[in-house]
């Protein structure tokens, strides 16, 4: 007689679909937030019981969780000779209570799965000013062997505001097609704004020489009293967005109680700093209670491994804001831009064919040629390419190289009209080899122009092709 399950053509019981009243752990992922602590039993060899509370339970996959290995204590010494336990978890909505029962696999210390719980840690710790004590040895992975409801009252589940599988189709459909970077940059927040509710928002984009991330796109912080933030930097693996810059894994930081604000721990760290007056203030939330930074990834040609092209990220002054629903989908969303930026044009290719069209001027700004008023004072500094509009800091790096060079050729020979191009060639600008650099970039420019400063504009005439525009006398002083 045959012991092969399958000999007899008929499906055994293990080899049956779960039935559709079955508890997944998919269903209950919102326990797995840590806004409620879990709780974890596991017993010594001796039957000894024992009961520690966690604060943070990792979703892997539909059948597996893992959690983190900061410390020996006791629940990992009695796991290391038992490797069963029991885990409770609670739905922060409904209030609803689950119990897992868990078998224990492996202790990974490298990997997709550890490096993502890190990154996490990461940044949950950067909200404290902890990341030298918050440090993972390793993520413990669990087999679920099963999930059973625990009797007792719940709150009815509240309903979605949005179907997110639809935002997130959507908003990949209204990408494509775009032109250039700013207009995939300029729809990518529109469908954050008006397909998933997000209020606030930014996108930052890597520069190629120095590692750091740069705000070319935000939503939500006009009214921040500190501008829009375009142009703001960040290093990498500093705080939620500088983490997942590292780690090129999303990080999400759904709830807020004692910790400090990763805004405010930013401006705390550089508050005696003197570079600060150089640096354009951030323009995040004072107190972000969800946060979510997912990286935008693109495959370079001839690199076996994708690259980071920049930063997705979403904040809200709610706790729970942005769920695991909302994470899977931006990462869509993420996977789309970053696939769209390395297929747009290149902003030179037809610079030959293509005339400079000609741009009517804003109704509060003249054309060069006859600016008015009185002279706005142009001061650069050479050792950091940072420029200030009379004793205001306004940009620095490659962008203030080129407005540097914009306003110099403007006073000295009357010209209005520039292309990418021959910015690409110039040789006292510091630009990489890297097209996309010099686009990004002037997007910056054009927009922290337009966000802080009413003598210049800058206008794009065709495809890398923009134009001047001056509205005031300007002063050029070289600074050393």
């Amino acid at each position: 007689m045959s012991t092969d399950p399958g000999a007899s053509g008929r499906a055994t019981p293990t080899d049956l679909p779960p039935p559709c009243d079955r508890l997944t752990l998919d269903a209950i992922r919102a326990c797995l937030e840590g806004v409620i602590p879990a709780t974890i039993a596991t017993v010594a060899p001796d039957g000894t019981p024992n009961v520690s509370l966690l604060s943070q339970v990792h979703y892997v996959d539909p059948d597996h969780i893992a959690l983190s290995y900061q410390f020996f204590n006791k629940t990992r010494a009695n796991i290391l000779d038992n490797p069963d336990a029991l885990l409770q978890v609670i739905d922060p909505p409904t209030g609803a209570q689950y119990r897992l029962r868990l078998s224990y696999l492996r202790t990974e210390t490298a990997g997709p799965l550890f490096e993502s719980m890190k990154a996490k840690l990461s940044g949950i710790a950067s909200h404290v000013g902890m990341a030298e004590v918050f440090r993972l040895r390793g993520a413990d992975l669990f087999r679920v062997v099963a999930i059973e409801s625990v009797p007792g009252r719940s709150l009815p589940a509240p309903v979605r505001p949005r179907s997110l599988l639809s935002a997130a189709r959507r908003a990949c459909e209204g990408l494509r097609g775009c032109a250039d970077l700013a207009e995939l940059l300029d729809r990518a927040m529109a469908a954050l704004r008006d397909l998933f509710g997000v209020e606030h928002a930014l996108i930052l984009l890597p520069d190629a020489a120095t590692g750091r991330l740069f705000t070319v796109a935000a939503l939500g912080y006009e009214g921040s009293g500190r501008g829009s933030g375009i142009g703001w930097e960040v290093a990498p693996g500093d705080g939620v967005i500088g983490v997942a810059a590292r780690e090129r894994v999303p990080i999400r930081i759904t709830h807020m109680t004692t910790d400090v604000a990763y805004s405010l721990a930013m401006r705390d760290a550089t508050a005696d700093d003197p570079g600060l007056a150089r640096e354009i203030p951030f323009p995040g939330l004072e107190r972000p209670h969800s946060q979510l930074a997912v990286p935008i990834l693109s495959h370079e040609p001839g690199l076996p491994d994708e690259q980071l092209a920049g930063i997705l990220f979403v904040e809200s002054p709610r706790e729970m804001r942005f769920t695991y629903d909302d994470e899977d989908a931006l990462v869509t969303v993420a996977a789309q831009i970053g696939a769209l930026m390395r297929g747009l044009p290149a902003p030179h290719a037809a610079e030959a064919e293509e005339p400079a069209r000609p741009a009517a001027a804003p109704a509060d700004i003249r054309l060069t040629g006859c600016p008015h008023g009185a002279p706005v004072t142009v001061r650069h500094y050479a050792t950091d390419d940072s420029v200030f509009l009379d004793h205001d800091y306004l940009i620095k790096g490659v962008a203030g190289a080129i407005l540097w060079k914009l306003v110099r050729d403007h006073t000295s020979l009357g010209r209005v009209d520039f292309t990418n191009r021959e910015l690409r060639l110039a040789p006292d600008i510091p630009l990489p080899d890297f097209a996309e650099n010099l686009e990004a970039r002037l997007i910056l420019l054009q927009r922290r122009l337009a966000d802080r400063c009413g003598a210049l504009r800058i206008e794009k005439t065709g495809r890398g092709r923009f134009r001047l525009l001056v509205a005031t006398p300007l002063r050029l002083e070289e600074m050393h």
